[in-house]
């Protein structure tokens, strides 16, 4: 039997909980082997500062059975940076699973990957996916055929669970859970705009707000590339 081949994505300013947190999951799967697929093999410095080391670089790297793309303020410059979009549309014909954590879905939306597709985001960048062709659906984890999208950077962990499910059932993603003692009680009920108290949610998307813009004048450059009506 062959090693399972996954493919993570990692860039300049990338958040990265997005891409460790299903790393721990992804790479305890029996007979699986995780790359760090980036443009060279220098150190990536992620948006708070930690400097992770790719693996592999994207024209030495080989078909992947699941290719992932995470998210973080470097990622709009994925949307328009045409060696990595080529690299996800040749992966995504003969990949297994495209997927996605926080605002990585973006990155796929803008390489043409979810035309049609059901998908999660970040909540403070969800609404982007439409200018893509995307129907945008606030859950944690999304699964749409081929196509599994996780919401921001915790989630990442259901999201790894939920694939590992898929792939190997829950039998093994039980088991990978209970290693990893996931089992969440958060101090605060409020991790998610349905729960945030209003001046909570408020203070962030005021925080956020020039970053969510650039987000969505990239998602409509991309999604006019691709033909998609802007509304």
């Amino acid at each position: 039997m062959s090693e399972r081949i996954i493919g993570m994505l990692i860039f300049p300013r990338l958040t990265q909980l997005d891409m460790t947190g299903p790393y721990e999951v992804l790479a305890r799967l029996p007979n699986t082997i995780v790359h760090l697929v980036a443009h060279t093999l220098d150190p990536v410095k992620t948006d708070r500062g930690m400097m992770i080391v790719p693996t592999i670089a994207y024209a030495n790297c080989p078909q992947l059975d699941i290719v992932m793309v995470p998210g973080g303020p470097g990622q709009q410059d994925l949307m328009e940076d045409q060696v990595v979009l080529a690299f996800l549309q040749q992966q995504a014909r003969g990949a297994k699973y495209v997927t996605s954590v926080c605002t990585g879905s973006l990155v796929l939306g803008a390489a043409g990957l979810l035309k049609g597709k059901r998908a999660t985001c970040h909540w403070a960048a969800i609404d982007h996916l439409a200018a893509l062709g995307a129907t945008p659906v606030s859950e944690r984890v999304v699964v749409d055929g081929n196509v599994v999208t996780g919401a921001g950077v915790a989630s990442g962990i259901d999201f790894a669970l939920k694939l590992a499910a898929i792939l190997e059932g829950e039998k093994v993603a039980r088991e990978i859970q209970l290693q990893i003692e996931y089992d969440p009680d958060p101090p605060f009920d409020g991790g998610s705009p349905k729960t945030a108290a209003a001046d909570t949610l408020a203070a962030l998307r005021s925080r956020g707000a020039a970053l969510n813009a650039q987000r969505g004048e990239a998602a409509r450059r991309a999604g006019a590339k691709l033909g998609i009506a802007q509304k």
